[in-house]
């Protein structure tokens, strides 16, 4: 399995910014995808998660702002992110794991890529 992130950036407060992470070695409507987010001497945060049902969830600090989606046919998952916030400044990962059990916990996911900087400017 290999994920790829792409799509970050610099961006203004109240800006948008779309990551995508290119999937390959898996198929999308098998496992859970997920992004997570961190900051330095932070452990990884949930932030989204998609499962192979297509049922997707947000974190609360997210939630009406960001947008998990998919594209199976494609191998790619994407994370789109509006009215950014300077709290949102993390470096984001894409992750992928079979199952849905505990799917907002980092240490569950054996897939990860090699994440993608957001730094929103105020």
């Amino acid at each position: 399995v290999r994920l790829v992130e792409s799509g970050g950036g610099l961006v203004q407060v109240g800006g948008s910014l779309r990551l995508s992470c290119a999937a390959s070695g898996v198929a999308l409507n098998n496992v859970t995808m997920a992004w997570f987010r961190q900051t330095p001497g932070k452990e990884r945060e949930f932030t989204a998660a998609i499962w192979s049902s297509g049922f997707q969830f947000h974190a609360d600090s997210v939630k009406d702002r960001f947008a998990i989606s998919r594209n199976s046919a494609r191998g790619a998952v994407y994370l789109q992110m509006n009215t950014l916030k300077p709290e949102d400044t993390a470096v984001y990962y894409c992750a992928a794991k079979y199952g849905t059990h505990l799917y907002t916990d980092f240490a569950q996911y054996k897939h990860w890529g090699q994440g993608t900087q957001v730094t929103v400017s105020s």
